[in-house]
């Protein structure tokens, strides 16, 4: 009689975990997909950062790898008591970004941005503070940025940005021949 109660709580506790486990997967995509619709509903209109209009932008889409980089950080500064784009072990935006796995190599161009903000207690208020914030909204209406992470921990708020332009077909054709060139420069130096 004990195995078939051990063995009914074992399988109700897996799928009671596994049920967690699920609903915390929604709610990330549902974070997510808040982030990405206010970002890309003002991109879409264009808007005014400080006293420069900024045009309507390419939509922004979700990566996973900058969100990764947005957690990281987002935690380090509440477990560490801080507020900074720099980590209290010195490590820079750049490295950060790149560490999580966002890379640059193997891309025709590349960018990266970060907002940081502290203290607001939903998506729509910590947005709200970031369009109004000029070099924040500048960062997100920059059409040079095309994917995003974020993440909030403890009331630290941390978005990545990122901005990554492929070779065209022929340019790697190119490339795979040896007839064009690439000189590379680290982001980070």
């Amino acid at each position: 009689m004990k195995k078939y109660i051990f063995g009914g709580l074992f399988y109700l506790t897996i799928i009671a975990f596994s049920s967690f486990a699920w609903l915390k997967q929604g709610d990330d995509a549902s974070f997510n997909q808040e982030f990405l619709d206010l970002i890309n509903q003002t991109r879409t209109k264009g808007c005014k950062c400080g006293g420069t209009w900024y045009p309507p932008a390419p939509p922004i889409v979700w990566n996973n790898d900058l969100e990764e980089a947005a957690k990281d950080h987002a935690k380090d500064m509440a477990r560490k008591s801080y507020f900074s784009h720099e980590s209290k072990d010195g490590r820079t935006m750049n490295t950060r970004i790149v560490t999580a796995g966002y890379q640059f190599k193997g891309w025709k161009s590349f960018m990266i941005g970060e907002n940081i903000a502290f203290g607001q207690t939903s998506i729509p208020e910590v947005m709200a503070g970031w369009f109004k914030s000029e070099g924040h909204c500048r960062n997100l209406m920059n059409p040079g940025f095309k994917e995003v992470g974020v993440a909030e921990y403890n009331k630290y708020w941390v978005q990545d940005f990122g901005g990554r332009v492929p070779f065209t077909e022929e340019q790697q054709k190119l490339i795979k021949s040896g007839k064009y060139r690439l000189i590379q420069k680290d982001p980070g130096s």
